[in-house]
């Protein structure tokens, strides 16, 4: 497996780029947006690790032009900056997960093995839930005649949702389909993403589809409710 570590400091890329060789990954270093973005183009790689602070850019920035390239490689932001605003930023914009800066080498190792055992596709399919439709295809999502538009991590979190209708989904359960299973329970990123589907899903007047069950998850319809699949 061929990654990509994006990393300004040459002694923690060197030290990165050393222990995931001996855990078996091919691994090629970039100090720069520029060299990265001159990388990518050459390479297919299987996953990038990308730090948010670059001299020339930013992590965000080259995470947009990465996706706009087309590329399919899995994204692991790093980023010493804690907040959920930087990482629900980093998710939107095509990143697979984030960690958190100073990590532990065996922890990138992990993540980033997690990353790659994720399927890279998912056969397209149009998924029903009551009045609520999901394109896999096109990625668009309608209820009844309104269009919903979507951001990458709400498709991912509303697909796992709505492949799973009627059923409670913990935060770990929607965490491990929707971008990797190393998910802190401490975290509130799923909340994030849960709250914004429902006011985009639920508006006034509808039927509320997205359910709060306290103490265990979400869920996306009732108990009856099953997802209607055509290809």
């Amino acid at each position: 497996m061929r990654l990509l570590l994006v990393e300004d400091d040459p002694e923690m890329a060197a030290t990165a780029a050393e222990y995931l060789r001996r855990t078996g990954f091919s691994v090629d270093c970039a100090h720069t947006g520029a060299a990265a973005l001159s990388a990518l183009r050459q390479h297919p790689y299987e996953a990038v690790i990308l730090d948010v602070r670059l001299p020339d850019t930013d992590g965000f920035t080259l995470c947009r032009a990465l996706r706009a390239m087309g590329s399919s490689a899995r994204v692991l932001m790093a980023t010493a900056r804690d907040g959920i605003e930087d990482r629900v930023l980093g998710l939107d914009l095509g990143a697979d997960d984030y960690l958190v800066k100073p990590y532990a080498m065996a922890e990138l190792a992990a993540r980033v093995r997690a990353l790659l055992r994720r399927p890279a596709e998912v056969v397209g399919t149009v998924l029903t839930v009551g009045s609520l439709q999901l394109d896999t295809t096109t990625r668009t999502a309608r209820r009844d005649e309104r269009v919903i538009e979507l951001t990458t991590k709400e498709f991912s979190v509303l697909e796992v949702l709505m492949r799973h209708a009627g059923e409670v989904l913990s935060r770990e359960a929607i965490s491990a389909s929707a971008w990797d299973d190393n998910y802190d329970p401490f975290s509130n990123v799923i909340d994030v993403y849960v709250s914004r589907l429902r006011r985009k899903i639920d508006v006034l007047g509808e039927p509320p589809l997205m359910m709060t069950v306290r103490g265990a998850g979400y869920r996306l319809g009732t108990p009856q409710d099953a997802p209607r699949r055509s290809s």
